[in-house]
This record gives C-alpha cells, structure tokens and sequence, in this order.
C-alpha cells in the first residue's frame, strides 16, 4: 500500500501511543479553559486535544456544535497545555475555517467517510496542504469503504494519515453503542501496512463504564492510541453526556491500562505476527457469538417452559445438523469437525434449557 507518515513524523511531538483526549463538544470558553485546568491539575496531558465544533446530529433541533467561535476557544487549549488541536470537519467550509485558525490535526467522521463524494470534496479542499487527517470508520462494517476514504486523502497530497476505530452500527448488540467488530482495524492494518489506527472507546461503548475494558482491547489488537471524550462535568454536557469522564477519570483509565508495543514495533517475524493477532480477534469473536447464541437458547429454554414443551426436539436437530454441516463443508471444514463441534453446541444448548426446566418446576415446587 503507498506510504504515508506515521504520527511519530507529523512534526507535532508525537510518540508511542497517541492518546488524544478532550470533550465530545466545545460548549463555552469557561469550559474548554475548566477542561484544560483540570488536566493540569491532575496531571495528565494527552498528545492531542479534540474537541468537536460542528457536529452532526441525527435528528435536528439537537445541539449541532457550536460553530466558528468555538475554533477561537481553541487558543486556550495551546495557552494552558501546549498541545495539538484536533476536531472535525464535514465539508469544504468546515476545512477552510478549521485551516484559517491553524487547527493542527483534522478527522473525517463515520458519517461522512460513508460518502465517497463528500470525503472527495474535502481531499480537495485540502490539496496543496501538509495538515494530517485521522479517518473515522464508515457506520457500517465496509473496510473498502475506509480505506478509500484514506486512499482519496492521500491521492490529493495528505500523506500524513492515521485511521480511527470508533465502532460500527448493530442494531441487534445492545452491549455496545457501536459494535466493535475487532477485525475491520486489524484487517485495515494488514492491508495499509504502517497505517496507525486509534480505537475510540467513548463511541463504542456510548457510557463510562467499560471504557477501560475496551481500551485495553485495544492495545491488546495492536492498535496505536486512543480516544476519549473528557470533560470537567459530563453529566451536564451538551452532548454525549454518558460516554464522556472527567480528567481524573482519564488518568485513572490511563494508569490501568497495560500498553503493550505496536506490532509495527516488534520485528520477530512481522507477517506471522500479523497472523496470529488476527486468529486471536476472531478467536474472541467466536467467543462473542457463542454467548449470543446461549443467550438466545435461554430465552427459547424459557419459552418451552412457559408452553410445556419438551426440551429435546428430534425434528429440529435433525435440520441443524444436516444443513449446518452442509453449510460448512461447503465454506472447506470437514464433515467430521462439523458434526462434532454441532453436537458438542446442542449438548450445551440441551444443558441449559434443562436447566430451565429444572428451575421452573422449583418455583411450582416453592409456591
């Protein structure tokens, strides 16, 4: 894939894992400046402070950023911490204003990379300039779709580039606000080899708690930096309230995370590196799956308790363990692997709804 400079080589102080950190909106002066003071105060200064201007609302009426003024505000961030600035941008007059106040570092958001001719539009607006861009991940599961945003940036001259992982849509995983989905990141950096990507942890899990977990996630995969959403309140913030932590909660989270080397920085044999990180996320999305499918069977084992129905159904069986196994010599597992991992799953399916059985006629039992 074409070169491109890592952070580390944007000129902007950058080095080991990026931890960009700010509040999801700048609301007012007094606020960006409260942000600031607290970091100081607790002595945690990220590499980069974001804060977003203009912000794309779902439905409108709802607090849409608040505009150029904001990007004047942002002068109180390099007078108090003396770090980049990084916000948004959406289209060509977002860039141009975010250039005319020599923002440092801009990002495309998941819901413009998701459109090819608006992300085009802002590559040409930014032709001609050396300013680094971060791309957020399309809403939806498409990795071509990511790397064309970046390979549309690096087209028109910007070759100071980094990928941002922020989650996907699920309307189906109520566990996360936006759904991981660990191998889009993992494979983005197979294919870009060298393109850095930073997990964005407030927007996958969309509350505080868990934000840890899913940063050390991570770090785990591989991936270069993170990004938090910190406010001084955030439980009267004018956006994302929920996902957001104070500066002392930042430094928290930072301190228990157990950052490991990159997998750009560790030379052993990179490709089978590579490799067996990528089993390793799929190992865990297995993982995933089969919690959801356990999940789904308790409430079926619930419903045949409910209906007095009978646990085993030798119909159904029969129909799973042929067509599933079908299915899977025909995407190149064997028959005997097929056969026994279905067996070995409805063993634990039938477990479990007799278990529900058992826990019904207790309650009878008890009343």
């Amino acid at each position: 894939m074409k070169d491109h400079l890592k952070t580390s080589e944007w000129g902007l102080g950058l080095n080991g894992h990026v931890i960009i950190a700010g509040p999801c909106s700048a609301e007012t002066p007094e606020q960006v400046e409260k942000v600031c003071l607290e970091m100081k105060k607790e002595n945690i200064i990220p590499s980069m402070f974001r804060a977003g201007i203009w912000k794309p609302r779902t439905r409108p009426g709802s607090f849409e950023g608040i505009g150029e003024d904001g990007l004047k505000w942002m002068e109180i961030v390099r007078n108090h911490l003396n770090i980049p600035i990084t916000t948004e941008v959406g289209n060509t007059a977002h860039v141009e204003l975010a250039l005319k106040h020599k923002v440092d570092v801009l990002w495309i958001g998941a819901r413009t990379t998701v459109n090819p001719f608006a992300v085009q539009e802002i590559a040409e607006a930014l032709r001609g300039t050396d300013i680094p861009v971060m791309v957020k991940n399309p809403m939806n599961p498409d990795l071509q779709l990511w790397i064309g945003a970046l390979e549309r940036l690096h087209a028109v001259g910007i070759n100071k580039l980094a990928a941002i992982h922020r989650g996907f849509s699920d309307a189906y995983d109520k566990r996360f606000r936006n759904k991981p989905n660990w191998s889009m990141p993992i494979h983005l950096k197979r294919e870009w080899k060298g393109m850095e990507v930073i997990n964005d942890p407030s927007h996958i899990v969309g509350k505080r708690d868990g934000i840890l977990e899913v940063s050390q996630r991570a770090i785990n995969f591989g991936l270069d930096g993170l990004m938090i959403e910190t406010h001084h309140d955030p439980d009267n913030a004018w956006s994302d309230a929920k996902q957001q932590v104070t500066p002392a909660q930042l430094k928290e989270i930072l301190s228990k995370i157990d950052f490991k080397n990159t997998l750009d920085t560790q030379n052993p044999d990179e490709q089978l590196n590579d490799l067996r990180t990528a089993v390793d996320h799929l190992d865990d999305q297995l993982l995933d799956l089969f919690a959801e499918r356990f999940s789904v069977i308790d409430q079926i084992g619930a419903h045949k308790r409910e209906h007095k129905l009978t646990v085993f159904q030798s119909d159904r069986w029969k129909n799973v363990m042929e067509s599933r196994t079908e299915k899977g010599v025909k995407k190149g597992m064997s028959e005997k692997f097929m056969k026994e991992l279905l067996f070995t799953i409805h063993e634990e399916s039938v477990k479990r709804q007799e278990k529900q059985l058992r826990e019904g006629d207790a309650v009878k039992k008890e009343a």
